[in-house]
């Protein structure tokens, strides 16, 4: 019995014989669950020991809800410019390209239109990766295009938020994004043209306070913190504890912020019903995708 019992003192492995685990092999939810990455992506980055949902970007966003991932991506290429001069620990044109070659995007918020069971969809998905998902110039500015877009073509709109908020280094630039996106989104429902508003983990502060909040249909993933001010902040203002659960999802359902909540793997059938009873047509079933 001696092949599991060490007979030698001290690790006998050399240095440069040694094994690395490879990064990314395991996912530990915050519930202490641990796992496989590649399992975790096939159950759509859902823990399938507890439900919960791992935060993905518009790159699994679009996977998910376009057919078999066919989409034109809309404004591409805009990029923020440095109009404040901002310098914090860094200058903001460096913050921006230090984000942009770590994620690969040019700023917090994809667009693109393409078909979702058969039908045209233009969805807008943010990115939590480039700068916490906040709101600056270019994010208002690609949302305000996505939405005329999808009026000028008569196609739904469909918002994913996930942001931290209003992007500090563009100040009171970034707060006019609030106005203007939400006055395009007024010229959408004067268009009749259906808008489908998913919250994700975490939507919160200037995000909150205009389109994540003005859909159609307002939903959101489960156990999505969706806030303003965030739970930490709003304690330390009022000076009271507060209810457990307090602006997760689950929570402004019970309250009536929000229509509905969907497990990732239902989103998009519910996204399209709606939309389908929104417009009075009749209801679409799963397009047979491509193998």
């Amino acid at each position: 019995m001696a092949w599991f019992k060490r007979t030698d003192k001290g690790i006998q492995t050399s240095t440069e014989d040694k094994k690395d685990t490879p990064k990314g092999l395991w996912y530990k939810t915050p519930s202490g669950k641990i796992i496989d990455t590649e399992e975790l992506k096939r159950n759509l980055y859902v823990s399938p020991e507890d439900g919960y949902h791992v935060r993905i970007g518009s790159k699994e966003y679009f996977e998910l809800l376009f057919d078999n991932n066919e989409f034109t991506e809309l404004n591409e290429k805009l990029t923020s410019k440095d109009p404040l001069e901002f310098e914090d620990t860094k200058k903001y044109p460096d913050r921006l390209k230090a984000a942009q070659n770590k994620t690969k995007l040019n700023d917090a918020v994809r667009t693109a239109v393409g078909k979702s069971y058969g039908k045209d969809l233009v969805i807008a998905a943010m990115d939590f990766a480039f700068i916490g998902g906040s709101m600056g110039s270019v994010v208002g500015e690609k949302i305000a295009r996505a939405i005329d877009y999808a009026i000028k073509n008569n196609v739904p709109f469909l918002m994913v938020s996930k942001s931290g908020g209003a992007r500090m280094m563009e100040a009171s630039l970034s707060l006019m994004q609030l106005v203007k996106t939400s006055s395009k989104l007024a010229q959408l429902a004067e268009a009749k043209i259906p808008y489908i508003s998913l919250c994700t983990d975490p939507t919160t502060g200037g995000t909150t306070a205009s389109y994540a909040m003005l859909g159609d249909i307002n939903i959101a993933e489960p156990n999505a913190l969706i806030a303003f001010a965030g739970p930490r902040v709003v304690k330390d203002t009022t000076g009271k504890e507060l209810p457990e659960g307090f602006q997760k999802s689950e929570f402004l359902l019970e309250h009536g912020f929000l229509d509905a909540i969907y497990e990732r793997k239902d989103l998009k059938k519910q996204i399209n019903l709606y939309i389908d009873l929104i417009q009075n047509i009749p209801v679409r079933k799963e397009p047979v995708m491509e193998s």
